[in-house]
């Protein structure tokens, strides 16, 4: 076509984003996902997985002997819910393994204190005097060489948040502190479990060693027992021994379990859900993350029931290894990545199994239309449109990274971190009403992404 001279100029003004083709999702697809959303509700299906999971299989630390049986439970799951295709992809990393672990109070006051060893933490047999401090700053602030021949004790109250935020400075203890205690000269490391419950259970989590740096035992109390030593270096000095038998142990290969329910008529163009299949071993990993598991897979199931596939593949991943340093998702990321533009959106749920009350995307503004439409769509279940907030789930973030689509399903993490981690995440403390509420939100959003008219923006960052 050939433009006339007032037109051309026109076009040449004009930024070309302005022509993109606006991503709309059609009304008999809200319709479906209305319906969708009832039977979500009124469905079993996600609670009945995680029962099973935590029940059959219990805790499962990457690396072990229950890691591979969830694998192999995962499959078998996947199929037996109706998934079109199921598959597994592998992912290798070290391999972490946790023996035994004891510490006590020594000399007037002796006495047992309850703790957990660090995911990282070497083995180790150590007596010395305890040093307190209130937070990671007050440990880094302390002079060079201050701590020789001592234990290092952090002793940071974590807050309760709905959003979770004050792990931020609990896991940056765990996660930085070893390190600053091995920088002073101290010869074990300790902290305030990063929690938020007054149980006498210890929170493990993995922990990081600098490069350079002789790794010491590092563990972590439960709250009354972080309160205890508190109190006792009130009185005086406290002397505390502590002996850890763990450490790593060469190379495991574990995999990533994928199901999908293919697409009608866009097949290769999938929507990503999904949760991580490992947890740490304190607990049988129900909340961390036995409820993503559950959720994603159910919701995956309810669109497969459906009469008419959505026009685009909805694929859930059981990521492997998230716990100790997001392999898995890093391993999808990276066998993934040449086809990033075929990934319509991901989202993942990691995050306990509190009611989601809000939602988001990181779309870009030629999608916003379709996140406002999700979005009406899940208003019905108590969940908010929260433009300008949310990110990537933990395992989606490497791939979100290079430019994939996200979509963000804000869970309510108020008692989060009371169980998180510790020997207390059990079914019990799922509430099925909000699993089932959890699970109608990801079968709505992952229907509806996968029946969009047009895409919601992933592609390679330059």
């Amino acid at each position: 076509m050939r433009l006339v001279p007032s037109l051309l100029a026109f076009a040449l003004t004009v930024p070309s984003v302005a022509f993109a083709r606006e991503t709309r999702i059609p009304e008999p697809s809200l319709a479906t996902a209305a319906s969708l959303r009832e039977q979500a509700l009124a469905d079993d299906t996600g609670w009945n997985v995680v029962e099973s999971l935590t029940t059959e299989i219990g805790p499962r630390l990457a690396g072990s002997d229950a890691d591979a049986k969830a694998v192999a439970w995962a499959q078998a799951k996947f199929k037996a819910l109706g998934f079109d295709k199921v598959w597994i992809e592998p992912v290798t990393f070290p391999k972490w393994v946790r023996r035994s672990e004891s510490a006590a109070v020594l000399g007037t006051h002796a006495q047992p204190l309850t703790i957990t060893a660090l995911g990282g933490s070497p083995a180790g047999t150590v007596e010395a005097e305890i040093v307190r401090f209130a937070d990671l700053a007050a440990l880094e602030a302390t002079p060079d060489g201050a701590l020789t021949g001592k234990i290092a004790f952090v002793d940071y109250p974590m807050k309760a948040a709905r959003d979770g935020s004050d792990y931020r400075n609990g896991g940056a203890i765990r996660s930085k502190g070893p390190s600053a205690a091995i920088r002073k000269g101290a010869i074990a490391f300790l902290m305030r479990s990063a929690g938020t419950d007054n149980h006498r259970v210890a929170h493990t989590g993995i922990t990081r060693f600098d490069e350079g740096l002789t790794p010491v035992p590092s563990a972590s109390l439960t709250i009354p027992d972080a309160d205890q030593l508190a109190r006792l270096l009130q009185r005086g000095p406290v002397r505390v021994s502590l002996a850890l038998d763990c450490g790593w142990d060469g190379e495991y290969t574990s995999h990533n379990v994928i199901g999908e329910i293919t697409g009608r008529s866009l097949p290769k163009e999938v929507v990503v859900i999904g949760g991580h299949l490992d947890s740490w071993d304190l607990g049988t990993g129900a909340i961390d993350d036995g409820a993503g598991i559950g959720i994603t897979m159910a919701a995956g199931h309810l669109i497969g029931k459906l009469k008419q596939a959505p026009k685009r593949t909805i694929r859930v991943i059981a990521f492997a290894n998230e716990e100790q340093g997001l392999y898995g998702g890093k391993a999808y990321a990276e066998k993934h990545l040449a086809d990033i533009t075929r990934h319509q959106i991901a989202a993942e749920s990691d995050f306990g199994a509190g009611r989601i009350y809000a939602f988001n995307t990181g779309a870009p503004e030629h999608a916003r239309k379709a996140t406002e439409q999700i979005a009406q769509a899940l208003a019905p279940l108590g969940i908010e449109y929260a433009p300008g907030k949310g990110s990537a789930g933990p395992d989606i973030s490497p791939f979100a990274a290079k430019g994939m689509a996200w979509a963000w399903l804000a869970q309510d993490g108020s008692d989060y971190f009371d169980l998180h981690h510790n020997a207390d995440d059990t079914l019990d403390k799922i509430d099925p009403a909000a699993l089932a509420q959890n699970v109608a939100a990801y079968t709505v959003f992952a229907y509806l992404a996968a029946e969009a008219e047009g895409d919601f923006g992933s592609g390679l960052k330059e």
